[in-house]
């Protein structure tokens, strides 16, 4: 998604670690996958070099070891790994942890996805761009450990489902209905522009499909003109957790203080589902309302 090597290796590698943190554990160890384009063998190794001298400072800095992996060549530049982490039984974060009542937090702004996407038609502004790789390489480290300190029950990583798509994972798995409020989520510089202009990720089609069912009012919702931020595919996105009421505000104001200044609360975890076999029995029964103002 970028050109420059070292970015792109330090921008990959924070995304694969944040399913670790989303789940409360210790990143310990990563195995690369890497892709360079076709090409003369010394620019495929300094491609590569790059790439990796990217990666390995931010794992270094997470305390992961790069152990291995494999590269080849391909069509164009691409970087993925696998992390091994480490966290006692007793202390995992899942999705299905979520209680109702809880206020549903997001430490990152939104917008990867159709920001990269205008960034590939050449038609983003270069400080869109540059705020969207800033957000991207920022960790997710420290959002993790402050929502543990506020008592957070359930967490995920948002990436490519989108925010909606990953809320819907937490409240299949926790067998409770969600609301999210469209005006609290948060955007990147520039977001909005690209929505209004129709500059959409690949993946945005196949998001908006899969969500649709879930969503009791996704009729009202396709007459907000910021809805599609809901369904944009992220990188390197933000944690969405569950923690109580009581302490949101705190937490908040923590995550702001440790640098996540677009942390805020997007969202309530409302009533559980009548059985098990509500969301079981019944994969597209809606999950979540959408609030709009």
């Amino acid at each position: 998604f970028w050109p420059d090597a070292y970015l792109l290796g330090r921008i990959a590698a924070n995304h694969a670690l944040g399913d670790c943190y989303a789940m409360g554990a210790v990143p310990a160890s990563a195995l690369a996958l890497a892709v360079v384009p076709y090409g003369p063998g010394r620019f495929q190794e300094a491609e590569l070099g790059d790439m990796l001298e990217g990666a390995l400072q931010v794992l270094s800095a997470a305390g992961c070891e790069l152990v291995g992996g494999h590269s080849s060549e391909g069509p164009e530049l691409s970087a993925g790994f696998a992390i091994t982490g480490h966290v006692k039984p007793a202390d995992i974060l899942t999705k299905s942890g979520l209680q109702p009542g809880q206020a549903l937090i997001l430490t990152k702004s939104l917008g990867t996805g159709c920001i990269m996407a205008a960034a590939m038609r050449g038609q983003a502004k270069g400080r869109w761009i540059s705020s969207c790789l800033e957000a991207m390489a920022v960790s997710s480290a420290g959002a993790a450990r402050i929502l543990r300190q506020h008592g957070c029950s359930a967490a995920t990583d948002v990436t490519g489902f989108g925010l909606l798509g990953h809320a819907v994972e937490m409240a299949r798995a926790s067998q409770v209905k969600l609301e999210l409020s469209l005006p609290a989520v948060p955007a990147l510089p520039g977001a909005a522009e690209c929505i209004s202009a129709g500059l959409l990720s690949s993946l945005h089609p196949t998001n908006t499909k899969a969500a649709a069912a879930v969503v009791d009012n996704h009729q009202q919702l396709q007459g907000q003109a910021l809805h599609p931020l809901l369904f944009d595919p992220q990188t390197a996105g933000g944690l969405l957790a569950g923690v109580d009421a009581g302490a949101a505000d705190a937490c908040v104001e923590a995550l702001r203080q440790a640098g996540y200044a677009d942390a805020c609360v997007v969202g309530t975890v409302l009533e559980r589902l009548q059985s098990e076999g509500d969301a079981g029995g019944e994969p597209h029964m809606p999950l979540i309302t959408i609030s709009l103002d």
